[in-house]
């Protein structure tokens, strides 16, 4: 699998959003809210942290951990990204600043 510049994640992912924001129109006559994004989001960072507990030999699951724990990982940075989005944030400018403050942080 070749390596993607966050650009790419970011345009890629907003492209995925738009699709099920067409559906949620579909299904239920309105998108969902900043608000309902964010209760996804954490439903699936919850589900990240059982496969985590299932990965380690902490929790039993039907044995396809593995993969479940690889697609949840990608769906939860997913959903930062659209968060991001969704809320005016470019998600590139947090992760310099984060990156910046903690390598301060810890030069000091």
């Amino acid at each position: 699998m070749k390596d993607m510049n966050l650009s790419e994640v970011v345009e890629r992912s907003v492209q995925i959003r738009k699709h099920y924001h067409n559906l949620e129109k579909q299904y239920h006559e309105k998108e969902w809210s900043v608000e309902e994004d964010a209760l996804a989001f954490l439903t699936d960072a919850g589900l990240v942290g059982r496969l985590t507990m299932s990965q380690q030999g902490r929790w039993l699951t039907n044995g396809k951990t593995v993969p479940e724990l690889e697609y949840k990982l990608g769906e939860c940075i997913w959903w930062i990204i659209i968060l991001a989005e969704r809320m005016d944030i470019k998600i590139s400018d947090a992760m310099e600043k984060f990156l910046s403050k903690k390598e301060k942080l810890l030069q000091d």
